[in-house]
């Protein structure tokens, strides 16, 4: 595998969980470019987006996934990696999962989860504007969907390592 599959989705769908799990199976790397961002900035996300802004995290997580994509692997990335141009076109050429969830789903899974900054306050209501903002833009870049909503990560994960014509 010298590309990474790549994992998009909103939050609670599942893309941390499930791309661990399936690189595991694979042999292969895991990165979470969340994870990679505060590891590299030293502060968590939500420090990032107090302290310098919405705009100043995404050039970073802009720029981290240009890189991530380089290298083999499973890629989880952000849920509002979608949001930028740049990041859109270099996701061409990938193999890129859209772990679908239903607003109800995410809000069960995400809960009122402080390290997510975007989701502060109505959890239900930021998700519910979130999903209609970006459901578009995964579908722009996804060349598979899986819906999650029903599904524990082990199964989403047999899904995506059976043969392409089970998956239909």
């Amino acid at each position: 595998m010298s590309r990474p599959v790549v994992l998009v989705g909103a939050p609670g769908s599942g893309k941390s969980t499930t791309g661990a799990l399936l690189a595991e199976r694979l042999g292969v790397p895991f990165t979470d470019v969340d994870t990679e961002i505060e590891q590299r900035a030293g502060r968590s996300i939500a420090a990032i987006f107090a302290d310098d802004g919405e705009p100043a995290f995404r050039a970073l997580e802009e720029q981290v996934t240009a890189e991530l994509l380089e290298r083999p692997g499973v890629l989880s990335l952000g849920g509002g990696a979608v949001l930028s141009p740049v990041t859109r076109a270099a996701l061409r050429g990938h193999r890129v999962v859209w772990l679908q969830v239903s607003a109800a789903t995410a809000v069960s899974r995400v809960g009122l989860n402080e390290a997510r900054p975007l989701l502060l306050g109505n959890v239900r209501g930021r998700l519910i504007k979130l999903l209609a903002e970006r459901t578009p833009l995964y579908a722009e870049v996804a060349t598979e969907r899986v819906e999650t909503d029903a599904r524990p990560p082990e199964e989403v994960v047999e899904l995506l390592l059976a043969p392409e014509k089970s998956r239909a």
